[in-house]
């Protein structure tokens, strides 16, 4: 008698984008419920959902290699051990695709939310999971994360798994930090900073000859509400209305210029393209699977 199989394969899936080879790295899932959404009907949100065979509010977490220039990029680094079992795959992942951390050079932030920066560190024995990376953010984010007076503001839970935890990760890269406010940030790869979920929420674009990806970090969290809602936003968003501004500049920029977009929070592998529905509704199509690149 055959066992069966507990458990999934890693989740890693590559698209190349001009000279430049992009791999979806996934670290999981997390489940939770509708309750931290704001400005949109709940029970309306809750039926999309029902009706995209999606009952619950299960949120992929990505994050994405940059092969470019001879050199290796990762954007965001998944959730480490800070939340639930479900995700803090990156490094299982890394190593189903073939990749030796230590051969990563760069990490980008979009930002320092646990769910993209916990996986710097290894909490149990203070050790560097990206040993010779550079560690790339925009600016306004260790500005923000690092003030005891904005901490003073939030309740103990943010406080905690915000502020604290995303000064805990990035630390032990105080002396191999680079901060940015715009430009080129690795080769191929632009900075866009998207201000609003974080104060230094940054996308990356990914231009080579004439191919395009907008890498959108967390522009959603919730794909099938928040295309149909742009306005709808998060609880943990950092300014509701500045993140969702910021949430409505990007579709219009993606879907008037037919822009291949990825996103840590669309469903792995996540590559897929947004289209307008009216006049101020969205739909996302993922692109077709390939074999080849």
């Amino acid at each position: 008698m055959h066992p069966q199989p507990a458990q999934q394969i890693a989740g890693v899936y590559h698209r190349r984008i001009g000279d430049i080879v992009i791999t979806a790295i996934s670290d999981g899932y997390l489940d939770g419920t509708l309750d931290v959404m704001r400005n949109v009907d709940l029970e309306q949100a809750r039926k999309i959902l029902t009706d995209a065979f999606r009952p619950a509010r299960r949120t992929s977490v990505n994050t994405f290699l940059i092969h470019s220039k001879g050199r290796m990029a990762l954007v965001d680094t998944g959730s480490g051990n800070y939340l639930q079992p479900t995700a803090g795959f990156v490094q299982r992942s890394l190593a189903a695709a073939g990749i030796d951390p230590k051969a990563i050079d760069t990490v980008l932030l979009t930002h320092m939310h646990p769910d993209h920066s916990a996986g710097l560190v290894d909490m149990s024995n203070g050790q560097l999971l990206f040993p010779n990376a550079e560690l790339v953010m925009h600016e306004n984010e260790l500005a923000h994360w690092f003030d005891d007076g904005a901490m003073a503001r939030v309740d103990e839970r943010s406080a905690k798994l915000y502020f604290l935890a995303g000064r805990e990760q990035v630390a032990p890269y105080k002396n191999r930090t680079r901060l940015f406010s715009e430009g080129e940030v690795f080769p191929g790869v632009t900075a866009v900073p998207s201000l609003g979920h974080t104060p230094g929420h940054t996308a990356y674009l990914i231009a080579s000859g004439n191919e395009q990806l907008m890498i959108w970090g967390d522009t959603v969290h919730v794909p099938e509400v928040q295309t149909a809602f742009p306005e709808a936003g998060m609880a943990f968003d950092t300014d509701l209305a500045a993140a969702a501004a910021s949430r409505k500049r990007m579709f219009d920029r993606v879907a008037t210029d037919g822009i291949l977009i990825a996103g840590m929070h669309l469903h792995f592998p996540a590559f897929s393209h947004l289209a307008r529905r009216g006049s101020a509704a969205y739909a996302l199509y993922p692109e077709a699977w390939v074999h080849a690149l």
